[in-house]
């Protein structure tokens, strides 16, 4: 019933909530584990509005949907490949009236959506700055992982546009450029509330940081308890297959 949704070298992949699936083609971009991660920190209320910016596949909005009472997730994507995967697993999983894809520049977030008309915006954009080292600055992954169409102020400068005050702004990233992170958004006044650090080994140095920020929130932020992804070698922490679903 499925083969009807997928093109020539897509797959299908569970998601373990609610029975969902999702397109993805490997050798576009597949979505990572920090995606995963961010749909489990991030938090949404019965009623909120969400935006999800650069959904790739939209893993984060379909994720949230999953666990999360939210009203309505829009989801931008500027990758044209990208945001017609997003919208077939989001048809494929009966989830129009929930979520909806949209074909568009982050850049130009706060000229497609109405100024503090979202509750909640989320996003897992490009972490590393600049060009060095890719062979082609078109292809999709290059795109996904290097701020080649967006930078880190793109995405915060627009997401402090689209969000009501006291409204939650959540973002996974490097945690070596945290000092750059807290400066944007506190310059576009989104204040920091909540971080957690992940770790891959318990003693090991984080290689991601989760981070929940207020639209003109008070300063006062919460450190978290460490996530630590592996108990041992190819064996997931127990609070990793939770977040999982498994």
């Amino acid at each position: 019933m499925y083969r009807e949704f997928l093109k020539p070298g897509e797959r299908l992949d569970e998601l373990h909530r609610n029975g969902y699936v999702i397109i993805q083609d490997p050798a576009r971009f597949c979505f990572g584990m920090d995606a995963v991660l961010l749909s489990g920190f991030a938090k949404a209320k019965k009623g909120d509005y969400v935006l999800d910016l650069g959904t790739g596949t939209g893993i984060i909005p379909i994720l949230m949907e999953a666990k999360t009472p939210a009203e309505h997730f829009c989801a931008l994507e500027i990758q044209k490949d990208s945001a017609d995967m997003a919208a077939r697993s989001v048809k494929l999983n009966g989830l129009e009236q929930k979520i909806e894809i949209i074909e568009g520049d982050i850049k130009e977030a706060s000229a497609l959506f109405p100024a503090s008309s979202f509750d909640v915006v989320t996003s897992n954009p490009p972490y590393m700055i600049g060009k060095h080292g890719i062979a082609n600055p078109d292809m999709p992954k290059a795109i996904a992982r290097h701020e080649i169409l967006c930078t880190l102020e793109d995405v915060v400068r627009e997401g402090a546009k689209v969000l009501k005050p006291n409204g939650h702004f959540f973002l996974v990233h490097r945690p070596f450029r945290l000092p750059e992170i807290f400066a944007v958004m506190q310059k576009y006044k989104i204040e920091p509330k909540r971080m957690k650090m992940v770790h891959p080994f318990v003693d090991k140095e984080p290689n991601m940081v989760l981070l929940e920020g207020v639209k003109d929130g008070k300063p006062r932020m919460t450190v978290e308890k460490p996530l630590i992804v592996f108990k041992e070698k190819d064996v997931y922490t127990d609070e990793i297959y939770e977040i999982y679903g498994y």
